[in-house]
This record gives C-alpha cells, structure tokens and sequence, in this order.
C-alpha cells in the first residue's frame, strides 16, 4: 500500500506544464497555419456535393470565426486566424492562447470544405489542452515548469492540468487502436492489399517524384502485405503504448514519426503529420519531461561537445612547438 500510495504522489508532483508540451503546441499550430497559408481561400470554402456554399452557419458553427466575418471578407478569418497561430507557435503566455488556438482550429473544422482527419485531432488537442494551457503559469511554453519543493503539494491548478494529461493520453491511445481495429474490418487490410490502391490512386496516392520507389515496392507482394500489415500492427502498439514503459514508449515514438512522415512524403498530408506528430509527442513522451531533457536534445548537446572537442585539437595541433 505505501508502494502505491508513493506512486501516486510521485506521479500527482509531476509538473504538467513543461517545454515539450510547447513543442507540441507549435507543431499542433504549424500544420493549420501551412494549409492556411498555402491553400486560397476559394479552395477552403469549394460548394459541397449539393451546392451548398460554406460556411453554413448553423447550430453552434455560427460562433465560429467565419461565421462571424462578413461574407464579403473571409480574408479576415484567414487574418485572425495566422495572428493567433502565429503566437502560439511563438510559444507566448499559454494561459492567454490557449483558448484562442482552439477556437480558431474548430472554426475551421466547422466552416471549411476541404479538411483532412489532422484537422479534427487538432481540435480535439487543443480542447483538451485546455485545462493545461489556462492554468500555464509561464511567459514562454518553451521555458522549464516550475518545481514543487519537497515539502509542498500541488494545489488545484497542477491536478486539473495533470488530469486533463491524463484525459489527453487516453484519447491519443483510442486513436490509433480505432484505426487498427476499424483497418480489420475492411477486406483490403486484412488481405494486406490495401497499400497497392492507396499508393497507385491518382488523388491520393504517391508524388510523382516518389512513385517510381513506390511502384516497385507494391508489385512485390510480400512488400506490400508486409507494409499493409505493418502499419496496422504499428497502430495496435501505439494504442497500447499507454500501458508501457518508458524505453518502448521512445522507440515507439520514433517509429510512429516515421510512420507520418511517410504519409507525409507520399500523399502529402502535412497538416495531418503535424498534428499526429503533436499527439505523439504529448503521448509517448514522460510527464514533466523537458526539451533539455529528451533524447534528440542529448544528442545535439554530444555533437557540440565532440565539435568543440575537435576544434580544440585541431587548434593545439597548429601550435608551433617548443624547445626546452
């Protein structure tokens, strides 16, 4: 019972406001700022199948950003919409962005036609990041959290945003087992075929750059049931990832920013990398972890010290010698 009770307080004391919470912040806020920025206008609101010209502005889309500008100027949802996200990404005062983030990305999940499933998963982040973003006591997300002392405990605005992590860790698990599960239902990912109609379709398939590779993986059939298979096994992990160790969870995590950013490189889907790429961070990396603290930060810190280890050897070697 002590065991468990230690746990629990060691896990209670963990800070929930951190760096690497930042991180994923500007990541989350950069995939909706690039389709922003790199789609018109014209192509977000396109009429739907029946005609219908959006935004439609009904129930509780009409407190959305474009439902709130004139029809006349969308470009000012678009405006609004960069400034807060440019903020964000800048990491300035979570408490006071936090809320101003989500509701430019629902805005946009509820006004804009051509939208992917990254653009939901960030709504949903950025909703159940706010408990920890309104009770952010930092100036800049990219600064340390703040340390209890030994003697202190956490009061109500560190356990609503620990909870609220907890929450988050939970629905990035029932993403990826949702996918997993819902792939076995189709015939084409049980067979392992499902790869070799994904990468050959016109719309969403490979680059042009990259279907030469791609053309050649698919026609061997143990490639492309090995990659269909693969991707399907990847997620049942991830999903599980929850109840993992720490070591699993960072092997994990590289393998599943792999696994977007292959997504990324074939169909082009960079919001979607974005904000899975977000949700993995807040997911697979420990609570209370910093920047300074995770591996590609170590690994950057060995570089420098081995260059500065060098440039130091090199300059001793110049020396001219000297004679007793």
């Amino acid at each position: 019972m002590n065991d468990v009770a230690e746990k629990v307080s060691t896990w209670a004391r963990m800070c929930p406001w951190t760096s690497m919470v930042g991180l994923a912040r500007t990541v989350l806020a950069a995939g909706t700022l690039l389709t922003l920025l790199a789609t018109d206008q014209r192509v977000l609101l396109s009429p739907l199948a029946d005609g219908t010209v959006p935004p439609v502005c009904t129930g509780a889309a009409r407190a959305g950003l474009w439902c709130l500008v004139p029809d006349d100027q969308r470009w000012l949802a678009v405006f609004v919409s960069v400034a807060v996200l440019v903020v964000v990404i800048a990491g300035w005062r979570p408490r006071f962005t936090g809320l101003p983030h989500w509701w430019v990305v629902w805005s946009f999940t509820t006004a804009v036609t051509l939208q992917d499933g990254g653009d939901q998963v960030a709504a949903v982040i950025t909703l159940l990041l706010l408990p920890v973003t309104l009770t952010d006591p930092r100036r800049w997300h990219w600064s340390r959290g703040p340390a209890l002392a030994e003697s202190a405990l956490p009061g109500w605005p560190w356990l609503v945003a620990r909870m609220a992590r907890v929450l988050l860790l939970v629905q990035v698990a029932a993403i990826y087992l949702h996918s997993a599960i819902a792939k076995l239902g189709v015939a084409e990912w049980a067979d392992g075929t499902a790869l070799w109609y994904w990468l050959r379709n016109p719309q969403f398939g490979a680059a042009g750059w990259l279907s030469p590779l791609t053309d050649r993986l698919i026609m061997a059939p143990a490639a492309v049931t090995l990659l269909t298979w693969g991707a399907i096994a990847l997620e049942f992990l991830l999903g599980a990832a929850l109840f993992m160790r720490p070591f699993p969870r960072r092997v994990l995590l590289v393998a599943g920013l792999g696994l977007h950013a292959s997504i990324m490189a074939t169909m082009g889907l960079v919001s979607f990398f974005c904000s899975m790429a977000a949700a993995l961070i807040l997911y697979l990396t420990p609570v209370g972890q910093e920047l300074d603290e995770s591996w590609p930060a170590r690994l950057v810190t060995w570089l420098r010290a081995q260059h500065s280890s060098a440039i130091g050897e090199k300059s001793r070697n110049l020396l001219p010698e000297t004679t007793g």
